[in-house]
């Protein structure tokens, strides 16, 4: 749940008192819904991102940027020729819409001062980014047609056109009791819909925070409240406007009980109970502190060409799975062969009793039993022509046997291998990382494209690292390529080695070697916590009583020509753990 209009006030106050005057030295385009802002202050410099993610969008300042990729997109080019360099006059709200517009200024020829506004329409699914410079539209991250929507075109040429809202009253200049008339006249309508109709910038978290500390159930209806109510209401409304002043913001974010977010505002919310928010609340000293976190924990940033592979190795997964089951029926078929020649040497036995073309099928008395068997004729060849037909394909089955369970292995590999990508771009978030995966598919020939050498002061990507309780360090692959060196660069022959069993995954290393430890002293603490992670970085995430396997590095090899991330094994012992 992202940020409502309410809410989006202070953010635009703070963005707009730490960026205002400052100079975008730099404009980068992490993924298709997010830009970068890199603007400089006397003394410092900041990231200002900007997400139209549906899931969370939002402006905020991070402490570091996103990684970008090295070909900037169309709409990044355009926005580095309009604005940068430019100076940003301002950061404001649109009334209390879930609208900021970024003001920046330029000094064009005569010195005179030119000013175009980034606006960062934030409304979730139609969330947009648009440059606009004296009404007109100049280019939008997203292009809406009439396709689209038939009341609001937003296309480059376009007239901007604010999106439209109802009638509704600033709750930040209008007084409490004319909020209260304005709800008193839904009588109809639950507490909760009655606030959200009734006032600009009100979502459903606000409007229930202001509820309950008036001590009221959301979900009442209003026609069911007293002037008691009412006045409670008025005194609530009134403390929780008053809590988005500048003096009085403190950004809070409830999480259930699995670590999702359900809830996010600029000042603290009361009403989650119970199950509802069974942790504390996170408090923050900033709204874009609290944005940053937010998006960690809803995950809203996708790295450059993440989707578009997750589509090709999903694709390529559900064709090898269909291939599959097409070989296994066939080789059903196959291993039934010997009715094709025992239907054919009957047929030859009572060919002359048989006319041509008159039957779909006949019923003779089987020549190798007592029993009567039926056979399927096609009327438009003669008996002769069927018997040879049957010869054909018991031949041709008999031959293909082999033929089929060797492709079917092989289908059966490639698809344990398309399995094992799909998890490598789960864990990968990272450019450079998708950059490994993006190589992989060009060598695999499921991307058309030319590997891009890597640049000689790039470093290669670095697997997760994480400590068990007993101070070991332990490394997880994120992809094949990482698994590779991890497996056979990194690791000491005395090391351990963690593999799920026959599923797809990363390889784990507990690093005993370095820890000065040997195998004989793995603890069962930090054997079972490498293990737990080896089933969370594989395709068995999430299930029980799954086995891993594990060895010493040492009996860990890699066949000639093998895939990348393919090994084999030997010595190895197995440990049953849930994620």
């Amino acid at each position: 749940m992202s940020l409502d209009g309410f809410s989006m006030r202070p953010l635009a106050m703070e963005l707009d008192s730490r960026l205002a005057g400052g100079r975008i030295d730099k404009i980068t385009q992490p993924n298709k819904q997010t830009v970068q802002l890199l603007v400089r202050q006397p003394g410092s410099s900041y990231c200002l991102c900007i997400s139209i993610s549906p899931q969370n969008p939002i402006v905020y300042c991070r402490e570091t940027p996103f990684d970008s990729p090295s070909e900037p997109p169309v709409f990044c080019m355009v926005l580095r020729k309009q604005i940068e360099s430019g100076r940003i006059a301002s950061i404001r709200q649109h009334g209390l819409d879930r609208i900021i517009i970024i003001d920046i200024d330029f000094l064009g020829a005569g010195s005179k001062i030119i000013t175009k506004s980034l606006v960062c329409e934030l409304m979730g699914k139609y969330s947009n980014l648009i440059l606009v410079t004296d009404g007109i539209i100049t280019d939008s991250l997203r292009k809406v047609g009439q396709n689209s929507s038939r009341v609001r075109t937003v296309l480059p040429g376009d007239s901007y056109l604010l999106p439209p809202d109802g009638e509704r009253l600033d709750p930040l200049t209008t007084p409490a009791d004319e909020i209260i008339q304005q709800v008193k006249s839904a009588p109809g309508s639950r507490l909760d819909k009655a606030l959200i109709a009734a006032c600009q910038g009100f979502g459903p978290v606000t409007a229930r925070e202001i509820a309950y500390s008036a001590g009221l159930a959301a979900t009442m209806s209003v026609e069911d409240l007293e002037d008691m109510d009412f006045r409670a209401l008025s005194d609530s409304f009134a403390e929780t406007v008053k809590a988005v002043s500048a003096d009085n913001v403190r950004p809070c974010i409830i999480l259930d009980a699995s670590g999702k977010l359900i809830a996010q505002s600029a000042f603290p919310l009361h009403y989650f109970t119970g199950k509802e928010a069974p942790t504390p609340p996170l408090f923050f000293d900033s709204l874009s502190a609290l944005a940053e976190k937010a998006g960690e924990i809803i995950g809203s940033y996708v790295p450059p060409d993440k989707d578009r592979f997750q589509k090709i190795v999903r694709g390529e997964a559900a064709r090898l799975q269909n291939k599959i089951a097409a070989l296994k029926e066939e080789l059903t078929q196959a291993d039934n062969a010997e009715v094709y020649r025992i239907n054919a040497d009957n047929l030859q036995t009572y060919r002359y009793s048989l006319k041509d073309h008159a039957d779909d099928e006949v019923t003779v008395n089987d020549i190798y039993g007592s029993r009567e068997i039926t056979i399927p004729l096609d009327k438009k060849l003669t008996i002769g022509d069927n018997i040879q037909s049957l010869y054909k394909k018991y031949a041709k089955l008999k031959r293909g046997r082999e033929l089929m369970r060797e492709q079917i292995a092989l289908a059966e590999e490639n698809l344990s291998y398309m399995l094992g990508l799909e998890n490598s771009l789960e864990a990968s978030a990272l450019p450079i990382e998708i950059e490994d995966i993006r190589n992989e598919l060009i060598s695999a020939g499921l991307l058309k494209e030319k590997i891009k050498k890597r640049p000689f002061s790039q470093k290669a990507s670095e697997p997760f690292s994480f400590t068990s309780p007993d101070g070991v360090k332990i490394l997880v692959g994120k992809n094949n390529s990482q698994n590779d060196r991890l497996t056979f660069k990194i690791a000491q022959k005395d090391d351990i080695w963690l593999h799920t069993k026959d599923i797809p995954g990363s390889h784990v290393i507990i690093r005993l070697t370095e820890a000065g430890l040997t195998p004989d002293l793995l603890s069962e603490a930090t054997l079972l916590y490498a293990a737990r992670l080896a089933v969370q970085y594989s395709q068995a995430k999430g299930s029980t009583n799954v086995p891993v396997d594990y060895t010493r590095a040492r009996y860990v090899k890699k066949p000639s020509g093998a895939k990348p991330g393919f090994v084999i094994f030997t010595n190895q012992k197995t440990i049953a753990v849930s994620d």
